[in-house]
């Protein structure tokens, strides 16, 4: 592994465990793949928060809509075999649709562009008020109209991929569940992912939970409910490994992959832009794709009633990053965000050199925390509480072992300023100065900040 990526993985955790204590969330697990192998695997907080049982890399969560790219990858495999085109409509093999509906073809629905309701008339399925669909059910919904004219928009629909899931019955002539676990999830080598839950006895599975609004506490949410008809559209269940592990073997370059670099391409291509986001997103079949820093991305996200997920794979790195968290408010996209920032930025300045590396730390004071992050020549004085920590970080200029300069930083702050360090009757860092300012370890500034306000109440 180069130095550069070391580094930033050894980071990028530290942070992320400083984002859960602050934010008090139920639990998180992170993973990022080069190469189908995995670099890093971390699981933070809890499976479930009422029985106090820890999060392991192990227990499965509902990652929700990433099953999309399982049954888009699922159509593009007959589609290589023969079975069927993209341009076909979905009434060539499904009956009982409506006029227009049947007309959409199988590219419309995996990009979202047939106009389809999104999760039909009464979506209480996503508030636990009552199940998800059964097939006579979803059926009955797609013998309505569309909303709209097909190829007008992207327009998200989860009962388009249920009725993709219905194409893929029909061309297999095998329930969706058992073709796609033996034909994608299985031929990709993963071994902790399933199309639909409840799982076996004795998987471990991550509860979900609520946020603490309304109550004013979380409560455990099960998440073992079935989603029946539209486990195509949102049943997968899975680990942050094996989800890292499933979009790197879809970049184009992977070496093992279901399907052949052709059609991870035509997934990944960018068909439709989201024309009412101020996020600059697009989709493609069963792909969402966008850019950070300097790189380019493509994934998905999930969102089931107590969790939130998402997966992004940077084809320039060779990288996937996967994070699940277990939260109605689960702050799964801030951090992948936030990692790739992490990682670009490392793989701009490179790993650190010598002279630096031993400036590493997180240091307090009554305005919070930093972390002083060597890389290159430089040291980056990043803030954790951000969620890109690294975002208008000032930058140090070290010229001897315990002192430097501000080389640049925002007009606000103490450009040009000087930087030194405090050590111990034993050679060890006590204390930091960034121009002005002391900064300590976290329990002598605890205590501080105790004696000094505590007190006079």
């Amino acid at each position: 592994m180069e130095r550069w990526l070391a580094a930033a993985l050894d980071y990028i955790p530290r942070w992320i465990e400083f984002q859960m204590r602050l934010t008090e969330q139920p639990g998180a697990a992170i993973a990022v793949a080069r190469r189908g192998e995995i670099l890093l695997e971390r699981a933070f907080g809890h499976a479930d928060l009422a029985r106090n049982v820890p999060l392991t890399p192990r227990h499965r969560l509902r990652v929700a809509s990433h099953s999309k790219s399982f049954t888009a990858a699922g159509i593009m495999r007959l589609r290589e075999q023969g079975k069927l085109r993209l341009d076909d409509p979905a009434g060539k093999y499904v009956r009982g649709l409506h006029r227009k509906v049947a007309e959409a073809t199988l590219a419309q629905l995996l990009s979202h562009s047939a106009g389809i309701i999104r999760d039909g008339t009464d979506s209480g399925q996503w508030t636990d008020r009552r199940p998800f669909l059964d097939e006579a059910e979803l059926r009955q919904a797609l013998a309505e109209a569309p909303i709209l004219e097909a190829n007008t928009r992207f327009k998200y629909s989860n009962h388009g991929y249920g009725l993709a899931g219905l194409v893929i019955e029909a061309v297999t002539h095998e329930p969706y569940r058992r073709w796609i676990a033996r034909e994608i999830v299985a031929q990709a080598g993963l071994e902790e992912t399933q199309p639909d839950a409840p799982l076996g006895r004795g998987v471990p599975f991550a509860r979900g939970h609520s946020a603490k609004l309304p109550l004013g506490r979380r409560v455990v949410i099960p998440g073992e409910n079935s989603t029946h008809a539209l486990a195509a559209a949102t049943g997968f269940v899975s680990t942050a490994a094996d989800l890292a592990r499933w979009f790197n073997a879809l970049i184009p370059e992977a070496r093992r992959s279901p399907i052949s670099p052709a059609s991870r391409r035509e997934m990944i291509r960018r068909q439709w832009k989201d024309p009412h986001s101020s996020l600059d997103r697009h989709y493609g079949l069963g792909i969402v794709s966008g850019k950070l820093a300097s790189w380019d991305w493509f994934g998905h996200s999930g969102g089931f009633q107590g969790y939130i997920t998402r997966t992004a794979s940077v084809p320039a790195a060779g990288l996937t990053v996967s994070v699940l968290t277990n939260a109605a408010d689960g702050l799964a996209h801030p951090w992948i965000d936030g990692s790739i920032q992490v990682l670009e930025r490392f793989a701009r300045e490179g790993a650190p050199a010598r002279s630096v590396a031993g400036w590493s730390g997180r240091w307090w004071s009554l305005w919070g925390t930093v972390d002083l992050v060597p890389m290159g020549r430089k040291v980056l004085v990043a803030t954790p509480a951000f969620f890109n920590p690294l975002m208008d970080a000032s930058e140090l200029a070290i010229s001897g072992r315990d002192s430097g300069r501000i080389a640049l930083a925002s007009g606000t702050a103490s450009h040009g300023e000087r930087v030194r360090r405090l050590r111990d009757g034993r050679g060890r860092v006590k204390e930091v100065w960034l121009a002005g300012g002391r900064l300590l370890p976290e329990a002598q500034v605890a205590r501080e900040l105790g004696r000094r306000y505590e007190r006079k109440r």
